[in-house]
């Protein structure tokens, strides 16, 4: 799209439409997190938001498309100030999510477990309402500027890669500075002002280009029945759009899935997949407008050949035999992903220039086809490929309809590449398929004594012999056989000024801390969020079975901080672990002040609180205990037996000053047993360690009253500026 009368119009449409991709990637990362805090930290919240967030972007490029001709020569107002308002529905969209996020959350709190098919029905539903009319809107964008252009130029017919350009970067930049800048100096809730706020300027500055740059309306019929003049058929053109939108948006949750051993839990590993992804897609329709330029488009069945190929590039390179993690880890991937999403990033503006020649219906139309396919590949991959195949057979496997479709145009190819390119596919698709090894099984490594879970919302490994046995969840390890996850739950329970009635476990880990709970014969409640971690519970414990046969004890799966929300229960203890590290996206959320709030109103009259901290930037432990002491007046804070981590020990009142010897005669005689079971010395004796190593609490308070933990702000998942500059 060239106009040399008008470049400051390129450049203003160009900044545009930079701007409205910036906000529409920083909504969906802050309303996915939003999402969590209202309805759970579960897969099935994650692929809704992207499911809805691709729905609503199908639908309004779809309606875009068919009703912008016709409402303009109807009204006789321009298309782009139908865009105007499309970007005012947006920013309004930012103040109303998260009132609606909430909402909704005190609406569904009666429908039971996070894993029952009511709530997941139910939730889908209210994710659904919050946020899909104004996706609705981002969906509209494309044809109505689509309009606009072509009210301007009737022949621009690649209007839609140059816009597909602009928002492309500008989402890469929105993924990139949400993460490591505005998060963490603005909270959620003001980095959505900043993205309203910019969708507002958007939409008024588009308003005044309606008057000093109006376009030629036209018919309504002529703009919008046939399609452009430079449009041409493309053999299965919308099936592979569909099909490169469903198998992308696939292995991105793969990905997520399989790279986390390699990137970490951090936010920040999470948007330097994404900015990858990304980039690579930018980088890919850079050099399709490049070639366009030129007169040097590269052909379709070229472009599928090298899909075809580059396909299996994620399985191959991230084999754990290959690299472990680090830089090199961290290049390889990179370098796996790059080429697939580059080449995506030019085929997909391609052949919707192609099939419309710059028609905003059926440019709309080809768009909605593509991303209805990236609404259905979260969904397969997240229900359907992860649990029953796991991450490398799913890459494989999703590989193959691109080996397909560069079949079905073989006979464009030439020379080598037609030669080999089905060849090489089935090749690299047998290496991946029985001899490359994914991050995501340890087990195929030869590890001994080593069982492998999976279901809809993680991938559980558990491995090793005696003492030494381990728990992976996506590759991550989680927890090991300590002294600690004992201590976790006998340490409350002994501080109690009365005798213990009930227990709650959030966090079920090996199980362990349960089992001790239970050790004091008291009704037990442990909540877990992954179902595949209570069956792996007799992995880790002999009696396991027995304890979970036990009528005093039971385990609930769902998101812990929901349980609380919606159980009316009370206990004398409640006790947490939460997943390593402390910085791991979400795990604030079992650290925040409001999560606390949600702890108090389940303690019964002198009921104690422990949660578990296991080390860390220094400010992290002081948010943490500025987070509770907000909500507690007594809290108290304890090293831990083997040295490592601490206990914080949290109350409505006085916490009794009792000695070693003290509070190891409250244990009844099976607790006793149970905290010997691990020490080869005296158990007292690690109780007055214990208590010997207890931290004033004024030496964890910081001055800084804004070093705190909440849903907002959350302080220990976004710390790169504060350690890049050194600041407190």
């Amino acid at each position: 799209m060239t106009s040399p009368s008008t470049p400051w119009l390129n450049r203003l449409l160009f900044t545009l439409f930079f701007v409205s991709g910036f906000c529409g990637l920083l909504y969906q990362v802050v309303w996915v997190r939003l999402a969590f805090a209202s309805f759970g930290i579960v897969t099935h919240v994650l692929s809704v938001v992207l499911s809805v967030f691709m729905l609503g972007l199908a639908l309004g490029s779809w309606l875009g498309g068919r009703a912008v001709a016709a409402a303009t020569h109807r009204t006789g107002l321009s298309a782009v100030q139908f865009y105007a308002l499309a970007e005012l529905g947006i920013g309004l969209g930012a103040l109303l999510v998260p009132e609606l996020f909430r909402y909704f959350e005190g609406q569904l709190l009666h429908l039971g477990d996070a894993n029952s098919v009511a709530y997941l029905a139910a939730s889908g539903v209210a994710i659904a309402l919050a946020i899909f009319p104004w996706c609705v809107f981002m969906g509209m964008t494309f044809p109505l500027m689509m309009g606009y252009v072509k009210e301007r130029e009737a022949g621009a017919a690649e209007s839609f890669s140059f816009l597909y350009f602009a928002n492309v970067l500008g989402a890469t930049l929105g993924a990139l500075l949400t993460a490591t800048v505005l998060v963490e100096l603005l909270g959620f809730r003001r980095t959505l002002w900043v993205a309203g706020s910019a969708n507002l300027a958007i939409a008024f500055t588009s308003l005044w280009l309606a008057r000093v740059a109006p376009g030629r309306l036209v018919a309504a019929g002529a703009a919008n029945g046939a399609v452009g003049e430079t449009a041409r058929p493309v053999p299965w053109a919308l099936s592979i759009l569909f099909t490169t939108g469903f198998v992308s948006l696939a292995m991105e949750v793969v990905w997520a899935r399989s790279f986390t051993p390699i990137v970490g839990a951090q936010v920040y590993s999470f948007a330097a997949l994404l900015v990858i992804y990304l980039v690579a897609t930018w980088v890919g329709s850079q050099r399709y407008r490049r070639d366009l330029a030129r007169g040097q488009v590269k052909s379709t069945a070229w472009l599928l050949a090298v899909l075809a190929l580059v396909a299996f590039l994620p399985v191959l390179l991230n084999d754990p035999r290959i690299v472990h993690g680090g830089r090199r880890g961290l290049f390889l991937m990179a370098l796996s992903l790059f080429p697939l999403c580059a080449v995506l990033g030019y085929l997909t503006p391609r052949l919707i220039d192609l099939v419309s020649g710059g028609n905003p219906r059926v440019a709309g139309r080809a768009y909605a086809v593509n991303v209805l396919g990236c609404i259905l590949g979260p969904l397969a991959a997240s229900y359907l490929l992860l649990p029953w195949l796991g991450a490398k057979y799913a890459l494989v496997l999703l590989a193959l309809p691109l080996v397909w479709f560069a079949w079905v145009y073989r006979a464009e190819l030439a020379g080598h590449l037609k030669t080999w390119t089905l060849p090489a596919s089935f090749a690299l698709a047998a290496l991946g398929a029985f001899v490359s090894v994914s991050h995501e099984d340890p087990c195929s490594l030869g590890n001994r004594n080593c069982e492998i879970r999976r279901d809809h919302t993680a991938t559980v490994v558990s491995l090793g012999e005696g003492m030494h046995r381990r728990l992976l969840v996506n590759g991550v390890g989680i927890t090991e056989l300590t002294p600690i996850t004992k201590h976790i739950a006998h340490l409350p329970l002994a501080f109690l000024p009365h005798e213990p009635k009930s227990g709650l476990v959030i966090c079920f880990g090996m199980g362990t801390t349960y089992r001790s709970l239970l050790a004091w014969d008291i009704p037990t409640t442990a909540v877990e969020l992954v179902p595949s971690v209570r069956e792996a519970f007799p992995f880790y414990h002999a009696d396991a079975r027995e304890l979970l046969a036990n009528p005093l004890g039971r385990v609930v799966i769902d998101d812990g901080r929901r349980f609380l929300n919606r159980s009316t229960e009370q206990f004398d203890v409640i006790v947490i672990d939460p997943p390593p590290p402390v910085e791991a996206a979400g795990s604030s959320l079992l650290y925040s002040r409001e999560f606390h709030q949600a702890v108090k109103r389940h303690l019964k009259p002198g009921g104690i609180f422990q949660s578990w901290f296991p080390g860390g930037e220094k400010r992290i432990e002081q948010a943490i205990a500025r987070s509770l002491t907000e909500e507690f007046p007594y809290v108290r804070v304890f090293g831990s037996i083997e040295g490592w981590g601490v206990h914080y020990l949290a109350s409505m009142s006085p916490l009794p000053n009792l000695s070693a010897e003290e509070l190891f005669a409250k244990l009844p005689p099976k607790a006793q047993r149970d905290l010997d079971e691990w020490v080869k010395k005296d158990a007292r004796t690690d109780w007055a360690t214990v208590l010997a190593r207890e931290i004033p609490l004024a030496e964890l308070l910081p001055e800084d009253r804004g070093i705190t933990i909440t849903d907002d702000h959350p302080y220990n998942e976004y710390y790169l500026l504060r350690r890049r500059f050194k600041k407190s």
